[in-house]
């Protein structure tokens, strides 16, 4: 009997020591979906794991590298990820159509005045002057059905146009739509970062529209996991949740190594990286990564508005108070 007694003994001491070091979440290792490029707080903690103390040792993260933010939806709704990257219009497709519940749990990229905003160019020597005058012309963008699509679809039709029937569109990936534009190949091509920046730099090009036209403080990609995930494992959630806030501020308070870090990640030269990234002609990121669920709301609008999606979403149903960046 006293043999027996002091193996429960052994057996509480362990366990206690095990709770009260935080290593004892039901789950310890949560799968996360990513992307590139723009998502610099998730590559501090892929790169740097040493700098965030919970990681690596009081729970784990399988990466999982997709090639954009549908998939990642479809993997979440379909229990494969916990949590991943996603765009407002992704996010929402997965609710109105795939039953996805999720939370939006921090935010990466945004527009807001005076940063970055995506937008549409055309050659310095071509006619098109103002919107309107894209009647009947060719554009490029980067997916069909792409998010960015709603706010270019409304600037068209402030100026008369008809997306759907007025002009052509043509699926060119970001990286391609420079050498779409110089060759001619589309009469106005969608920019984003690092393209946009070495395009510029060639010359020979000028914008004619960008989103913010449409709507300050777009949201481009956001952070979700899933609602029955952070549900069973709120702590766990939280403590990813509060490394993200940290990788954030991280990133932003050291941008000379968040260079390595992106080059590291990304594979792009740092000579490159140097021309814009966190700087003005970069998107906007917020300080504590969190989510602007106002600016969520009216873009989810714009989508209903548009077509793009079926019915009307409420973003409040996105929103955990317990677990939502900035976790301190």
């Amino acid at each position: 009997m006293k043999r027996t007694f002091k193996r429960g003994v052994v057996a509480a001491l362990t366990l206690g020591a095990l709770l009260s070091s935080g290593a004892a979440f039901a789950q310890q290792t949560i799968k996360v979906g990513w992307t590139i490029p723009a998502e610099e707080s998730k590559y501090w903690m892929m790169k740097r794991p040493q700098e965030f103390a919970d990681l690596g040792k009081k729970y784990n993260i399988e990466w999982v590298q997709f090639q954009g933010t549908a998939p990642m939806t479809q993997a979440l709704a379909a229990g494969a990820l916990d949590c991943a990257t996603q765009s407002p219009l992704a996010l929402a497709q997965g609710v109105v159509g795939g039953n996805l519940k999720a939370y939006v749990v921090a935010q990466h990229v945004f527009e807001k005045p005076g940063s970055f905003s995506v937008y549409w160019a055309v050659k310095d020597d071509s006619p098109i002057k103002t919107i309107a005058d894209l009647k009947g012309k060719t554009l490029s963008i980067n997916t069909l059905g792409s998010g960015i699509y709603g706010p270019m679809a409304i600037l068209l039709k402030q100026a008369g146009l008809d997306a759907s029937k007025d002009i052509k569109l043509v699926e060119v990936g970001f990286a391609l739509s420079e050498e779409a534009l110089r060759s001619g190949r589309v009469d106005s091509a969608v920019m984003n970062q690092p393209f946009a920046a070495r395009m510029e730099a060639k010359g020979g090009t000028r914008k004619l529209f960008s989103l913010s036209q449409q709507q300050e403080g777009i949201v481009h990609i956001l952070e979700a996991c899933r609602a029955d995930f952070v549900d069973k494992n709120p702590d766990l959630a939280k403590a990813y949740v509060r490394d993200l806030t940290l990788g954030m501020q991280k990133a932003l308070a050291n941008r000379e190594e968040t260079l390595k870090v992106v080059n590291e990640v990304m594979k792009a030269p740092i000579p490159v990286l140097e021309t814009y990234l966190l700087k003005e002609n970069d998107f906007a990121r917020d300080p504590g990564a969190a989510p602007n669920f106002d600016a969520i709301q009216k873009m989810l609008d714009v989508y209903v508005e548009t077509g793009m999606l079926s019915k009307k979403v409420d973003v409040s149903a996105w929103k955990n108070p317990g677990v939502v960046a900035p976790i301190k």
